[in-house]
């Protein structure tokens, strides 16, 4: 595995150890929900390497295809691996950003995203552009996570920044957390983007975490969300200061038991009229 770039090491990494953690969860509420028409077309955006697709496509009846479009190369490569012979007959994955899909309007009998919405800097734009593929009378359906996702995390951010008067960076904070949407938030992104009769289900499930240090450490943050957290307090001696107090703090908080950090997942789906 050393000779593989640092892309081709973070996409497999993905594949075993964030995916089993973070995807399964989120896919298996838009498997035990999706209805596939026979003989359909289905657009699966910002595919990772192939979940749930993959296991999608082996259920539906052989006439119906997957369309599978990611902007890695990367993890379209750890894709096409997993997917064998499937590819490039039931399967095809396709380089792809979900903000500017390349097919034309009304092309799919289906359009699906697991966790890929709310990873593109504008989701409003990319949720529009799986709408326009989508046949009328199509279902467009997303996973991403709430509004109170990592509550336990960011609580002691914000105590942290708190008691170093860090007020800009808390009110950075505090802007960050929001852009994540509430129940209600979500359903209006959907109408939003051109979908009626929406929807959606939500389940919680946790992540454990041995210490703080097993926490920032962990493939999921380290390569998910880590810069994105560093970026709200600069960079330097000010960045490690905060974030040694924050490991620091969730030790002290969870002494003598893991770190159980709460995940609120969303199914929402609509249909284009």
């Amino acid at each position: 595995m050393s000779s593989l770039s640092l892309q081709e090491k973070i996409a497999r990494l993905y594949d075993s150890e964030i995916l089993p953690i973070w995807s399964e969860p989120f896919g298996r509420m838009l498997l035990d929900k999706v209805q596939v028409p026979p003989r359909s077309t289905i657009l699966d955006a910002a595919c990772g390497t192939g979940y749930p697709s993959l296991l999608l496509v082996k259920k539906l009846d052989p006439q119906t295809r997957i369309v599978a479009v990611d902007s890695s190369h990367e993890m379209l490569a750890v894709a096409r691996e997993k997917a064998g012979p499937l590819s490039g007959k039931r399967i095809f994955f396709k380089h792809e950003r979900i903000e500017q899909i390349s097919f034309p309007a009304n092309t799919f009998n289906m359009v699906i995203s697991n966790c890929g919405i709310l990873t593109i800097p504008d989701p409003r734009l990319g949720l529009r552009e799986m709408v326009r593929v989508a046949k009328p009378g199509a279902t467009v359906m997303v996973t991403f996570e709430l509004r109170g996702s990592f509550a336990e995390f960011y609580d002691i951010f914000g105590e942290v920044l708190t008691k170093f008067d860090m007020r800009d960076e808390l009110r950075r904070l505090d802007e960050y957390v929001g852009r994540l949407p509430d129940h209600n938030g979500a359903l209006t992104m959907l109408r939003e983007a051109g979908l009626e009769r929406v929807d959606l289900e939500t389940r919680e499930f946790t992540l454990l975490f041995p210490s703080g240090r097993e926490f920032f450490f962990s493939p999921l943050i380290e390569y998910g969300y880590l810069s994105d957290w560093k970026a709200l307090v600069g960079t330097g001696e000010q960045m490690q200061r905060v974030f040694w107090h924050i490991k620091n703090a969730i030790d002290l908080y969870y002494q003598g038991r893991p770190y159980d950090v709460k995940v609120i997942a969303a199914c929402a789906w609509g249909q284009k009229p």
